[in-house]
């Protein structure tokens, strides 16, 4: 089964700038293979569960060893059966919407 994520992984005892943190998170996510986009509050990534799941402990465990000793996450999760579905797909299809000069889908 796959699933589309959104992760914020928060380190704390590390300081006020987590940049270091969040950059050896997305370190593992690119390394993953696994589709993702990086924002301004976590990262998206989508790919089979276990695999998605298994970056997601590693990201926790990179974190630990560069010395936060406790780590707060957010997981927003979402998985669909009825038929395939990427990020890119729910983004496109508000953007359909959005655009002025498309017809709305019925």
């Amino acid at each position: 089964m796959n699933v589309i994520v959104d992760l914020c992984v928060v380190p704390m005892g590390v300081g006020v700038s987590v940049s270091p943190q969040v950059a050896a998170c997305q370190r593992v996510i690119e390394a993953s293979g696994l589709s993702h986009r990086m924002h301004a509050y976590g990262t998206n990534l989508e790919g089979p569960w276990d695999e998605v799941m298994a970056v997601v402990k590693r990201c926790h465990e990179v974190v630990h060893e560069m010395g936060a000793p406790r780590i707060t996450s957010t997981l927003k999760l979402g998985t669909r059966v009825d038929r395939d579905q990427s990020m890119d797909d729910k983004v496109a299809s508000v953007e359909r919407l959005l655009d002025p000069g498309r017809e709305p889908e019925v």
